[in-house]
């Protein structure tokens, strides 16, 4: 019980761990050589006891040992000649490159690792076989339960909101994370049993042979060669069940949970590379409306799977090779193999759909629609595209490295460079603002399309909210208030520069709406101006003269008044403000007028 407890608190601590602690997590454990007990399932999944190894090692042994008249006493040497023995089977395709032949969740990524073994030694086919088998169920084993623990945590019929979806999908990227690590630990364990029971008689057996050989004055055993590459192609059939399971399910993870297949279609780019001007109702009859926040949660899921990747790949496919191991020469070690080849898959396919996910998030802003109470809103606030853009910057800032990984190595529509040329995560969050601005500028441009005397100062009045509102939330304040992943900021010059800019224009124009209350409150000539004989009091026109000037204030006030209460400004920094311009635009001149 003590153990179960320790494992479900270090569960429930990864489910809350963030994407810096893991890299720092992970970081950590590969320095010190101890990822594999870093997991939890290490004492379950890697039990090499003495005594089995013993007892495996004498049997195969016995299987490739020699008796005394100096002839290979079971299954070492095959039966058919040489010269008509074929290469190890499975083998790679021409070209080297593994491809996806099996349905996604089924399990298996290709075939290839569902053939039969055919090393042309029957103990080494026997023991691929038997390794195989424990290999991939134990890496299918601890999917099925991750997964069946997030589904009793995250039940499918309460979990419709997007916050459920969003976390649904958050928890299945950690998941996919956790069995990366945890197919290191089986690669590991079967390495450990290569290197226990097989490596030490296959190296005694070939020292043997070739001492043999070099008493009878032939040291050009062909048959050495193809053994090695026999003993390769036995632990490459092994390992690479645990790695086409793994590339199975990130898959998955990636094609349902975060629904990287679901893109309509690609960007809407204009020739000079910018993205057209976009919204449902924006000439857009190819695709369903995409939800911003789910589409930003399955971003950072992907952008999380690729940290994973990153970071374990390299020592994932190290432990799928066996160079340096006894018996094992150096041109044996470096022919590609089933399993190589899944680690490079592995990364290939992971960076593919990550940029999948992050055109998705660009195209749902693109697509967010231009009318409708929800995108537009009746009283000019703060519309939701953009609380949902900074809800996506904020959950893939964290994932800096990730994102290089991704534009790196695959041309991106708003990124078109590769290599060193490409960009960081600032030019994907850039190209995200271009977005939200064009889709707020369509909505700006609808509620002039409106009808009544409101529509032009509630359009100037939305972008003021909109543009504020990111300037608050985005822009650098020299306040740190909060982790850095939680408070994102842009610090680039160009986001404050072009919010701001932005934003003084807007609010000149709206502003204007209150200068007609001047127009009543020039001065009035002292020669209008009539007395009664005490030169005290205003003749009867000239009273009328300046009652008029008072009404016509108050007719016009109470015009604008009537057009403008309907406007909502929810940040009290920014009402404050707007009250103080207002009363600036006419209230000194008022009290000037009065008080002459």
């Amino acid at each position: 019980s003590a153990a179960s407890g320790t494992k479900a608190a270090s569960a429930a601590e990864r489910a809350e761990e963030t994407a810096s602690k893991t890299r720092d997590r992970l970081q950590e454990a590969l320095q010190n050589r101890d990822l594999m007990k870093n997991i939890g399932e290490y004492e379950e999944y890697l039990p090499l006891s003495t005594r089995v190894v013993r007892e495996l090692r004498a049997i195969f042994e016995c299987l490739g040992g020699m008796p005394s008249n100096g002839t290979n006493f079971l299954l070492v040497r095959p039966t058919t000649p040489m010269q008509n023995l074929p290469p190890p089977e499975p083998s790679l395709p021409p070209g080297g490159k593994v491809l996806r032949t099996e349905k996604v969740g089924s399990g298996h990524y290709t075939n290839l690792t569902m053939q039969q073994l055919k090393t042309g030694y029957p103990h080494l086919d026997a023991y691929g076989e038997a390794r195989k088998s424990v290999a991939f169920a134990s890496v299918d084993g601890y999917c099925r339960q991750l997964r069946n623990a997030r589904k009793k945590l995250l039940p499918s019929a309460g979990g419709s909101s997007a916050a459920a979806q969003a976390q649904n999908v958050d928890s299945a990227a950690r998941d996919a994370v956790r069995c990366i690590e945890h197919a290191m630990v089986v690669v590991s364990g079967e390495k450990s049993v290569y290197r226990a029971v097989i490596a030490p008689s296959s190296s005694t057996n070939m020292a043997r042979d070739t001492e043999h050989e070099e008493s009878e004055g032939n040291q050009d055993d062909p048959h050495l060669p193809q053994y090695r590459r026999a003993l390769v192609a036995s632990y490459s059939y092994v390992v690479s069940a645990a790695v086409d399971r793994l590339l199975d399910l990130i898959e998955y993870t990636f094609m349902r949970e975060a629904a990287a297949a679901n893109i309509g279609s690609s960007l809407n780019m204009d020739a000079s590379g910018n993205a057209a001007s976009g919204g449902a109702g924006a000439n857009n009859s190819t695709g369903a409306e995409m939800d911003i926040r789910a589409a930003a949660s399955a971003a950072a899921a992907g952008l999380r799977v690729v940290d994973g990747v990153r970071m374990l790949g390299p020592s994932l496919s190290k432990l799928c090779e066996l160079s340096g191991l006894p018996g094992i020469g150096p041109s044996a070690a470096s022919d590609p193999t089933v399993a190589s080849a899944l680690c490079i898959s592995l990364h290939r396919s992971t960076v593919k759909n990550c940029s999948k996910t992050l055109e998705n998030l660009a195209r749902s802003i693109q697509l967010d629609p231009l009318d409708g109470p929800r995108h537009r809103p009746v009283d000019a606030r703060v519309a939701t595209v953009s609380s949902d853009v900074v809800h996506a910057i904020r959950v893939i800032s964290p994932f800096v490295s990730a994102y290089k990984s991704v534009s790196k190595r695959r041309a991106l529509p708003w990124d078109p460079n590769i290599g060193e040329n490409a960009g960081e995560m600032d030019s994907f969050v850039r190209f995200l603002i271009k977005q939200l601005s064009i889709s707020l500028s369509g909505k700006a441009q609808n509620y002039k399309n409106d009808e009544g005397p409101d529509s032009q100062a509630k359009s100037h009045l939305f972008m003021m909210n909109n543009t504020f509102y990111l300037l608050e939330l985005l822009a650098p304040n020299g306040v740190f208030d909060g982790s850095a992943e939680e408070n994102y900021r842009i610090n680039a010059p160009w986001f404050k520069q072009k919010m701001t800019k932005s934003f003084e224009s807007e609010k000149a124009k709206y502003l204007k709406y209150w200068e007609v209350l001047g127009r009543h409150l020039t001065d009035v000539d002292d020669r209008e101006l009539n007395y009664q004989n005490n030169k005290d009091v205003l003749s009867l026109g000239s009273g009328r003269l300046l009652k008029s000037r008072f009404s016509g204030f108050i007719e016009d006030f109470e015009r604008v008044y009537v057009v403008h209460r309907n406007f909502t400004v929810i940040d009290p920094k920014l009402r404050e403000m707007l009250q103080g311009d207002i009363r600036d635009v006419f209230l000194s001149r008022y009290k000037a007028f009065f008080d002459k």
